[in-house]
């Protein structure tokens, strides 16, 4: 059975800008987890004992998370060319698609998490943001929407989810609003004084 050609270019192109894009982020990910180890040792000194621990402590998950991510990197990049070289991509499989993009969201919220901890590092956050941990949820059930077999899946699970993401989308938009807010406040009181 004759495949499309342009079919097949349409796929090629859209794996080759998605690993321009995972690679582009990798990068710029990159280039900040260097530059934040600067930043924490020119405010080494004015820390508390408990904020060094901090500082250490996010150091450690930073590097252990971007192994993971190049790892990760690495195995989708060897599956999508060990694909693409035996010409096993066949739009009638979408369970094939689903396990390539479920290792894209896998990438992606491994890169997410990696940056909150790096906003640690760089000293612009606390330990935990609230809104980061609400889009890393976010992040994994849309992975699990990609993975999820419909016709596995219960009614109730499939419910169940979508509960979840909404009650997660309703806390990320009150969660911005609040953010928005002080930011608003934050940017007229300079013009008051």
């Amino acid at each position: 059975m004759a495949q499309d050609p342009d079919a097949e270019r349409d796929i090629a192109t859209s794996a080759s800008n998605q690993l321009r894009t995972l690679a582009g982020r990798l990068s710029s990910y990159l280039a900040r987890t260097f530059d934040a180890p600067q930043e924490t040792r020119n405010a080494w000194a004015l820390l508390t004992a408990y904020e060094r621990f901090e500082q250490a402590v996010s150091l450690v998950l930073t590097v252990l998370v971007s192994v993971l991510v190049i790892v990760t990197l690495l195995r989708l990049m060897y599956q999508i060319c060990g694909l693409v070289l035996y010409k096993i991509i066949d739009p009638g499989q979408p369970e094939i698609f689903q396990a390539i993009f479920g290792m894209v969201m896998t990438v992606l919220i491994a890169l997410e998490l990696n940056h909150s901890i790096l906003s640690v590092l760089e000293r612009r956050h606390g330990i935990v943001q609230v809104r980061t941990v609400v889009l890393i949820a976010l992040l994994a059930l849309v992975r699990k929407f990609i993975l999820v077999d419909l016709t596995q899946e219960t009614p109730f699970m499939m419910l169940g989810l979508a509960a979840s993401t909404l009650a997660l989308g309703a806390v990320y938009w009150m969660v911005r609003e609040q953010d928005q807010r002080a930011a608003k406040a934050e940017n007229s009181d300079p013009e008051l004084g």
